[in-house]
C-alpha cells in the first residue's frame, strides 16, 4: 500500500502551475452559486451565442445512419475537406483539400501549429490583449509569449514596426494574430496586414493567423486574410472553425490550414497520435456547408444591430468606455473600477439588481501582464436585444452600488 504521506508530498508539473486560469470561465463557480439561490446571470463572459444552429446541421444530427461511429481519417474526411475548398474560395482563398487539416476545435488547431512550429523556448509575439489560450497553449509546449501593446484610447490599433522589432529575438519564430479579433473586436487594415507580412518575411517567422470571425466583419474594409499575402505563403498557418460561423460551438470542429507541406506533415504526427477528429461534429459540419445564404445575411445583421445596441449602451453609463468594435462579436470596456476582477466576482457573489447579475471577462487576464487591464472587461454581444439591455440596466446599478461602498 502507498505511503499517504508520500502521496500529499507529491507536486503537480511546473507547465501546470505555470498554466492560466481562463478568465472566460474562471468565475463560473459563483455563477453557478449565483443561479442555485435563484439570480438570474447575463452571460457576456462567453462567446456561446443564442443564435439557433442552421436546421440542416440539426437535421444531420436527427438523421446520422450508420451501424458503426467509427474512426474518420486523422485528417478529418475527405468529404468535408473538399466542401470546405469551395467556402474557402468565395473568400479568395485558394486551397486543396490535401492543404485543410481537420481538428477538434480551432483550440487544438492553435495548440498543433505551436507544437508543429516552436521548440521548447522559442518565442512567439502577439498584441496585447489577445486571446488568453494562446497563453495556456504556448505554457503547454514550452514556449514564450511576447507582447507588443495595443491601447483602447486608439481602439487597439496595431502598433508600428518599431515596436514589434523591439521584441524580436534570435529565439523569436512566429507572430500570432487575431483577425477580427478576439477579444477586442478590432479589424486589420489592409495596410495592417501588409506591414505584419513585411516583418514575417525579413525575419523569416512563421504567421499564425486566427480567423474564426471572419464572416463577421461591420466595415465596409475588404476582408484581408494572411492567405492573401503574397511572398510568405509557405510562413502562413491559418486557423479556422466553424463554431461561432453556424453557432455550433459543441460540434468542436476547427481548420489548420497551411500550404507549406513541411508543416503539415508535422502537424499529421499529431493528429495520428490524437487519432481522429470528432466523427459527429464533422457529419454536422459537412451539413453545415449547406446553409442558405439568408441565415448567414440574417445572423450578420442580427450581430451588427446587437453591437451598435450595446456599444451605444454602454457609452451612456457615466465613466464606461468601449470603442466601436469592427469585426466579431466581442468588445473591451473600461470600467470606472479599481480591479475589474473583483467587481466582476462582486457581481455574482453579493449583488443583484431584481433577481439578476451579469458574468463578464475580467480584462487582465488577456493581457500577458496581469497588471495591465485592471479596469477593462471582455463583453460578449451573443445576448438577444432585450436581453442585451436588462443586462446594460444590471451593469449600470452594479457600478452605482460598487463605487458607493
Amino acid at each position: 500500500m502507498a505511503d499517504t504521506q508520500t502521496i500529499n508530498d507529491m507536486e503537480i508539473s511546473e507547465r501546470a502551475q505555470l498554466m492560466p486560469s481562463s478568465p472566460i470561465r474562471k468565475l463560473a463557480k459563483y455563477a453557478d452559486a449565483a443561479k442555485r439561490n435563484g439570480i438570474h446571470v447575463y452571460h457576456l463572459n462567453i462567446g456561446q451565442p443564442d443564435i439557433k444552429t442552421p436546421e440542416c446541421a440539426i437535421e444531420a444530427v436527427r438523421n446520422i445512419d450508420r451501424d458503426i461511429l467509427e474512426y474518420s481519417p486523422s485528417q478529418g474526411l475527405l468529404s468535408l475537406r473538399t466542401k470546405m475548398v469551395g467556402y474557402y474560395a468565395s473568400y479568395g482563398i485558394d486551397l486543396s483539400p490535401d492543404e485543410i487539416i481537420v481538428t477538434s476545435g480551432g483550440s487544438e488547431a492553435v495548440m498543433f501549429a505551436y507544437m508543429a512550429c516552436l521548440s521548447p523556448g522559442d518565442e512567439v509575439i502577439v498584441t496585447d490583449p489577445f486571446y488568453a489560450n494562446y497563453m495556456a497553449f504556448a505554457i503547454s509546449c514550452g514556449a514564450i509569449i511576447k507582447s507588443v501593446k495595443t491601447t483602447i484610447e486608439n481602439g487597439f490599433r496595431l502598433p508600428s514596426v518599431e515596436e514589434f522589432e523591439k521584441q524580436i529575438t534570435p529565439k523569436t519564430k512566429a507572430i500570432m494574430i487575431c483577425n477580427p479579433n478576439n477579444p477586442t473586436g478590432y479589424l486589420y487594415s489592409k495596410q495592417e496586414m501588409f506591414q505584419i507580412r513585411d516583418i514575417v518575411k525579413k525575419y523569416n517567422l512563421y504567421l499564425f493567423s486566427d480567423e474564426v470571425y471572419r464572416d463577421f466583419i461591420y466595415t465596409k474594409r475588404p476582408y484581408i486574410s494572411a492567405c492573401h499575402l503574397e511572398g510568405i505563403e509557405d510562413n502562413v498557418v491559418l486557423i479556422d472553425s466553424v463554431s461561432k460561423r453556424y453557432s455550433e460551438c459543441g460540434i468542436r470542429i476547427g481548420t489548420l490550414i497551411t500550404k507549406n507541406k513541411a508543416v503539415r506533415e508535422a502537424v499529421m504526427k499529431f493528429c495520428q497520435a490524437r487519432l481522429s477528429p470528432p466523427l459527429l461534429g464533422q457529419i454536422v459540419a459537412e451539413a453545415s456547408m449547406q446553409t442558405p445564404a439568408q441565415y448567414m445575411e440574417d445572423v450578420y445583421d442580427e450581430y451588427l444591430s446587437r453591437r451598435n445596441f450595446l456599444i451605444d449602451g454602454l457609452n451612456q453609463i457615466p465613466g464606461v468606455y468601449s470603442p466601436t468594435p469592427m469585426g466579431a462579436f466581442y468588445t473591451m470596456v473600461r470600467l470606472p473600477v479599481d480591479d475589474a476582477e473583483k467587481f466582476c466576482a462582486w457581481c455574482l457573489t453579493d449583488f443583484q439588481y431584481e433577481g439578476q447579475t451579469i458574468m463578464m471577462a475580467p480584462g487582465s487576464g488577456f493581457y500577458t501582464s496581469p497588471e495591465e487591464g485592471r479596469d477593462e472587461v471582455r463583453l460578449a454581444y451573443i445576448l438577444n436585444k432585450d436581453d442585451l439591455g436588462k443586462a446594460l440596466i444590471v451593469l449600470r446599478k452594479a457600478l452605482e452600488a460598487y463605487n458607493e461602498k
